[in-house]
């Protein structure tokens, strides 16, 4: 079987870090699978949540950057974020995020497949999507979530775009992706991945937002590894794309540029992964830290809130 392509990580800017490791742990049970620091600012946190191993598919990360503007969607933006669940979850899941006093949007069909809506706190937009796919495989069974109906990884996410035509053909011709749907202007792009398999782009995106708190920062998309970032790399720039170096997040290797709409994408590989520095069941238990930040550490700690009391 060929590599799957598809989304690799979702990376978006949050408020309070205990209250977003709250939030995304507890009441949508996600692992806690990496408790580090932004390379480029490292007062602040890097959050990592996903399955159980953290693969490439399941991450949802955070930059909790308390003093920044609350943000709002915005063309030029990953405006929603999708979790893929069994669809048999639906009643679950309703009751359990009105327990925890969600305010949801109720069950509605797009594409064929039941979505509730919801918002974190910081007001991100979310989405559970009932996927047929995710009743093939298990959820995390170590979380506060009955692994029945626990979340299985990312589905997709939803692009804000003024037009929609450059960014699909990149996701087709370059990232592994099909055009499948299309109703009214938003267009449904699928690839052959278990999960992040889902790009939805809304053409003519008309709402005016900002950038801050409860937005997207950046949207990763998968490669098998360095060989495969760096033969793509050379076929984006042959496009005209000015794409970085490669950087080295530690649990992959990176490369950044912005689609024809403005949203930045990065290329990341699937290895090495989370377990480089930590055992399976330890993931997230500790703070980890780049080699080249290591003589920082107790200043670091020193500065950084708590994430559990």
């Amino acid at each position: 079987m060929s590599h799957q392509k598809g989304i690799h990580h979702i990376t978006a800017v949050a408020g309070n870090p205990k209250e977003n490791h709250r939030f995304y742990t507890e009441v949508l049970g996600l692992r806690l699978v990496k408790k580090t620091v932004n390379f480029d600012d490292p007062s602040v946190y890097h959050l990592y949540y996903g399955d159980e191993s953290g693969n490439p598919g399941s991450i949802l990360t955070f930059f909790p950057w308390e003093h920044l503007q609350d943000g709002e969607p915005d063309r030029g933006q990953v405006v929603a974020i999708s979790f893929s669940v069994p669809t048999g979850s639906k009643a679950f899941w309703i009751d359990h995020l009105r327990d925890h006093g969600l305010d949801i949007v109720e069950p509605f069909s797009r594409f064929g497949k039941e979505v509730i809506g919801l918002q974190d706190p910081d007001g991100l937009h979310l989405e559970l999507v009932f996927d047929p796919k995710a009743n093939g495989f298990d959820g995390w069974s170590g979380g506060p979530i009955d692994q029945e109906y626990a979340i299985r990884g990312l589905h997709g996410a939803t692009l804000g775009e003024e037009n929609y035509a450059g960014a699909g053909r990149l996701l087709e011709e370059d990232l592994g992706f099909e055009l499948t749907n299309q109703f009214e202007n938003r267009y449904l792009y699928e690839s052959n991945a278990d999960l992040g398999a889902s790009v939805e782009i809304i053409d003519g995106f008309d709402l005016n937002g900002r950038p801050g708190k409860g937005t997207v920062h950046h949207i990763a998309f998968r490669v098998e590894d360095e060989a495969e970032q760096q033969s793509l790399r050379k076929q984006l720039l042959n496009k005209g794309y000015y794409l970085t170096e490669v950087k080295d997040r530690d649990y992959f290797k990176s490369v950044y540029f912005h689609e024809p709409g403005g949203i930045l994408f990065e290329i990341a590989t699937d290895p090495p992964g989370f377990e480089r520095d930590e055992a399976l069941n330890e993931l997230g238990s500790s703070l980890k830290l780049p080699d080249w930040l290591e003589h920082e550490r107790s200043i670091i700690e020193e500065e950084l809130p708590t994430l559990n009391d």
